[in-house]
């Protein structure tokens, strides 16, 4: 299935881009409930999901295009090893998570950017659902991870991991990731449990 192409724009409008070929198949669409993905929210100025979960369409970077404003994306990571997440400077709305490397092709997209988001089909998957017991788990995994691994692998075979907004041909960030510290995250993380 070749998929639609579909524009995408940060809250007020100044970065925009088209997610490429975009279709159940081309990607996996989850929720998640996860303390990062809130504590992602909250650092940007976002609204605090909580009690629900973050919309995201898993793709991979070579689906993605920046048409206008892109000299306002901005990239930070809530570690020093954790993903980066890639923002509109100029709004503070979160678009993409990426892994730190091109390597490992992988975008995460927030399904809320998008004009028309029915392309990209139902929920597959739900990461860090709250359990009867109290505990965390998930739902359709494997769904998730076979996409991942599926996506990731073409990709690596083709070369097309190369073709990346989100990466200079070294492999580096196109922009300066800043870590959050220490005292910055302590206070993303309320109540845990």
């Amino acid at each position: 299935m070749a998929g639609a192409d579909i524009p995408f724009a940060c809250d007020c409008g100044t970065l925009r881009g088209t997610l490429l070929g975009v279709s159940p198949t081309n990607g996996t669409r989850v929720e998640c409930y996860c303390h990062d993905c809130r504590a992602t929210e909250l650092y940007a100025g976002q609204p605090d999901p909580a009690p629900g979960g973050v919309q995201l369409y898993q793709t991979v970077p070579d689906r993605v295009r920046f048409d206008a404003g892109k000299d306002q994306l901005a990239v930070f990571s809530l570690s020093d090893k954790g993903l980066l997440q890639w923002q509109a400077r100029c709004c503070g709305a979160i678009l993409f998570k990426t892994m730190r490397t091109p390597k490992m092709p992988f975008a995460s997209f927030r399904t809320d950017r998008l004009e028309d988001d029915s392309a990209l089909g139902p929920v597959v998957a739900r990461a860090f659902v709250r359990k009867p017991n109290g505990k965390r788990g998930n739902e359709g995994g494997l769904k998730f991870m076979f996409g991942f691994a599926k996506r990731a692998l073409s990709r690596r075979i083709t070369g097309l991991w190369k073709q990346t907004p989100f990466f200079n041909a070294d492999g580096t960030p196109v922009r300066n990731i800043h870590v959050v510290s220490d005292k910055e995250r302590a206070g993303l993380y309320p109540n845990r449990g």
